[in-house]
């Protein structure tokens, strides 16, 4: 019944401050539960994605002297068996030329195999049925359909076949790999020279083949009931591999390529992880804050509260009560509003359903976040209850009595300069190497996290808020003159006294900065890092691409003549051997290369991107290697370095400069070279053409250069490409995650300004009172209160930008293993910043406004309110 009472006294005199607790509350409840949808909705697009871009879960290959028969009674889902051939080579006439290629290979297809692998396959022109060539092959042959190719069979009669259609293979490199071999054995490139054949077809014309020449797979598509976790989904289906190939007994090997992207998968889950530790738990805690610093700032009156209480009887065990009924109608109000608004997000982002939002996943963070809500409401509001009614017995009043106020023990100590030195500490170790996953040391793919990592820009934030505190704490006491002379613009002849009350109320106000400059902390990081995130995006679609557009199969006139081309520039690309590793090799014009492509400085090492590409044209013998090659080969400036083409032709070069990153090249070893010298020593100027739009969208040019130039021609574009990839978190769409971070960063920012300051004037209202009593006027009243709001908003805009970018920068550098390739300069978000900004100063002005207002209602009105 008592605290039936109590509560409904509170709810009467004590609202605002309740509903302050509680709205602390909602906020990170609200976060932990929307950060976790994403993270669920994350890892569940991050497997549905992984299976949507393999057509061909398993390729299982039959050993030589095993039946076929045998592998596919052991096969589950559907299967399709492949037939492969070697052959010597292709020939075809067009034009009065005879044309040849080197040694390819052919396929036999059953009838319905495009249909049973959507996506492994794409139909350009011609037929999609009977001999199929691949763009590349027909290209070198110049077939098209009604063409008929030779077929140069190892140790058997030449054989004729009609080429009834032109196709492209996407997914090449995974076709034609080889099954059983581990990833560095693999073949660096797919064949060039292919031929796909009917089932029938081809059995004819390769049954007679010697068994070194002919192999064959079972294409399998298993059952897609897979987890929504990738590292779940990754372990069922590469133990279903495994199991597949103990039951074969030595009569199959499996190639696993939907275990394989789903390995990749799980990284990006793991980063998806990483990221949601270290964005979120900072905004949970800074919730946390909130809500202990609105619950302090009623801690004189709770005090009075219980002193009134034990004079009428009341002894510790009803305080405690009392305390707890409050805690638990502040923990309960704002973990239900909490919740409402995880709810709101999650249908703003995805609607009425989140992907992977099982009822299982979303009640268990809908608990987890709960738990936590109630855990702050206990840590907040229950345990300085707790402490007060303990420290306000008599026996607890002697003891303290005549007892000099200091500083706090941390203060004293400097541990705020000991957390900032162990950060600088722990952050030059960890970011040496940057932050990256780690496999188990046995090579078993169990993927583990360097927790360590953590520690840096945890002790930066933990330090950097008790450190402004400090500072804020030594400028009104110590500096009281500079305060004063601060103050005099707003305060006049009153700034002396403004001054004298601010340091009188330095505790407070310090605790009100440093929590507002760390939510601004807080935005500023967030944003920054989502805002670098998205920009690497855009580098790494335009490092995969080559350009706004790439055209292969031809010419710069022909797609110069298009609109929507601002610029065309030829890259050739070859494969030469360095020593006994096939490389893909480069050639470009140095003139024209930097403005069609945006290369950046940062892909280069030892000067920048015109210095290095600079070097090509004044020796064109030059050439740019990886640091990779460099370091396995013992490569000095200046080496003599001998290539080897595939055709067997040795050109020399030599070593001018390192290059890290190069549009379309892969991430680990290519070269670069001068494109004209390398034509002079091959006869050959084959190039692909990257294509630097006007500003019209890429996918539109890609249309009207596909309208202009046919199937035949290939044409990718960047619009596609971004959609494709994403830094280093391919499946992860990290639009829900910037959304869910910025919204609740400019939340918590304004409501660590206007809120607080709100509170501590209401706090003050019989300060203003008696002030107004002796006869204070409204615009000296107004001194004090907008000389405080000045003084919060400018600590908290001035260190809360400070070190949010400092933090920034350490969050891009440890996490450097998100990013592909890592940014070479932060991306600032200047409309989000300047949107904080102007709400942060909206609230404080409001805060002020609704303090001075207050403090001109009647004097005696206040005091009996009291």
């Amino acid at each position: 019944m008592l605290s039936l009472i109590w509560l409904r006294g509170l709810l009467h005199r004590r609202a605002g401050r309740l509903v302050g607790a509680a709205a602390g509350i909602a906020l990170a409840v609200a976060l932990l539960a929307s950060l976790g949808m994403f993270l669920t909705a994350a890892k569940a697009t991050m497997t549905a994605r992984s299976v949507q871009r393999v057509p061909v879960d398993w390729q299982v290959e039959v050993e030589p002297g095993s039946p076929p028969a045998t592998v596919a009674a052991a096969l589950p889902g559907t299967s399709k068996e492949v037939g492969f051939a070697r052959v010597e080579g292709f020939e075809a006439r067009s034009g009065g030329q005879t044309l040849t290629t080197g040694p390819g290979q052919t396929l036999g297809l059953p009838a319905d195999y495009a249909v049973t692998f959507p996506g492994e396959l794409r139909f350009l022109t011609g037929a999609s049925t009977g001999g199929l060539l691949p763009q590349q092959t027909a290209a070198n042959l110049h077939a098209v359909p009604g063409s008929m190719v030779t077929v140069h069979r190892a140790g058997l009669p030449d054989a004729q076949v009609r080429v009834d259609g032109i196709v492209e293979l996407p997914q090449a490199d995974s076709l034609f790999q080889k099954v059983g071999a581990p990833v560095g054995a693999q073949p660096q490139a797919p064949p060039d020279n292919v031929l796909l054949l009917p089932e029938a077809t081809w059995h004819r014309l390769f049954d007679p083949l010697a068994r070194d020449h002919v192999r064959t797979q079972f294409h399998v598509r298993i059952d897609h009931r897979l987890p929504a976790d990738p590292a779940a989904a990754y372990d069922q289906v590469t133990g279903a591999a495994r199991n597949l190939e103990v039951r074969l007994a030595g009569a199959g090997l499996v190639g696993d390529n939907l275990g394989a992207a789903l390995g990749a998968a799980r990284e990006d889950a793991l980063y998806s992880q990483i990221l949601f530790l270290f964005l979120g738990l900072p905004g949970a805690a800074l919730a946390a804050l909130l809500t202990a610093m609105i619950t302090a700032s009623g801690a004189p009156r709770r005090r009075a509260e219980q002193a009134l209480l034990r004079t009428r009887g009341a002894s510790l065990g009803p305080l405690l009560r009392l305390a707890s009924a409050e805690a638990a109608v502040v923990g309960v109000t704002g973990a239900l509003a909490g919740l409402g608004l995880a709810m709101l997000t999650r249908w703003t982002l995805y609607g009425s359903a989140a992907p992977g939002a099982t009822p299982v996943a979303t009640t268990g963070w809908a608990v987890a976040a709960v738990v936590v809500g109630l855990l702050i409401s206990a840590a907040t509001v229950l345990l300085p209850a707790v402490r007060d009614a303990r420290a306000g017995t008599v026996a607890a009043g002697r003891r303290s009595f005549g007892r000099v106020s200091r500083s706090p023990a941390w203060m004293r100590y400097g541990l705020d300069l000991w957390l900032l030195v162990a950060s600088a500490v722990v952050f030059s170790i960890t970011s040496q190497a940057g932050y990256h996953l780690v496999l188990a040391p046995e090579g078993v793919p169990q993927i583990s996290v360097d927790y360590w990592a953590f520690t840096g820009p945890a002790l930066l934030w933990i330090g950097a808020g008790l450190l402004i505190w400090r500072l804020t704490t030594m400028f009104l006491g110590a500096g009281r003159p500079v305060v004063q002379r601060l103050a005099a613009p707003l305060a006049g002849g009153l700034s002396g006294t403004v001054a004298a009350t601010l340091q009188r109320q330095r505790g407070a106000l310090s605790r009100t900065v440093a929590l507002a400059a760390l939510a601004v902390v807080f935005a500023v990081s967030t944003a920054v890092f989502d805002a670098t995130y998205q920009q690497q995006a855009l580098v790494d679609a335009e490092l995969t691409n080559g350009a706004d557009v790439t055209v292969t199969g031809a010419s710069v006139p022909q797609v110069e003549a298009v609109p929507g081309v601002a610029h065309a520039e030829p890259l050739q690309h070859r494969f030469a051997y360095v020593g006994s590793d096939l490389q893909d090799l480069y050639g470009v014009r140095p003139s024209t290369i930097l403005p069609a492509t945006r290369l950046q400085d940062a892909y280069f090492v030892g000067g920048t991107a015109a210095d290095l590409i600079g070097r090509l044209a004044r020796q064109p013998d030059a050439i740019l290697v990886s640091q990779e090659t460099v370091h396995d080969f013992q490569l000095r400036p200046g080496d003599l370095l001998r290539l080897r083409t595939e055709s067997g032709k040795v050109i020399p070069f030599h070593y001018a400069g390192v290059v890290t990153e190069f549009p379309t090249a892969p991430r680990d070893s290519f070269l670069v070279a001068n494109a004209s010298y390398i034509a002079a020593q091959t006869g050959d100027t084959a190039a692909v053409v990257l294509v630097a739009t006007d500003g019209t969208a890429p996918h539109v040019v890609a249309d009207r250069l596909r309208a202009r130039l046919g199937p035949a021609v290939k044409i990718t574009d960047l619009d596609t490409s971004r959609r494709a990839v994403g830094s280093s978190l391919t499946a992860v769409d990290l639009g829900g995650l910037t959304t869910i971070e910025l919204a609740y960063g400019l939340t918590l920012a304004v409501a660590a300004t206007g809120l607080l300051l709100i509170l501590g004037f209401t706090e003050r209202r019989r300060t203003f009172a008696l002030a107004n009593l002796l006869g204070a006027r409204p615009r000296q009243l107004g001194a004090f209160v907008w000389t405080e709001v000045a003084l919060v908003g400018a600590g908290a805009a001035l260190f809360g930008g400070v070190i949010g970018w400092t933090l920034s920068h350490m969050l891009v550098a440890v996490l450097s293993g998100v990013f592909d390739p890592p940014p070479s300069r932060l991306a600032v978000p200047w409309g989000y910043l300047g949107a904080v900004a102007s709400l942060g100063l909206a609230a404080v002005l409001v805060a002020g406004a609704v303090a001075v207002r207050a403090a001109r209602r009647p004097p005696l009105a206040i005091l009996r309110d009291l």
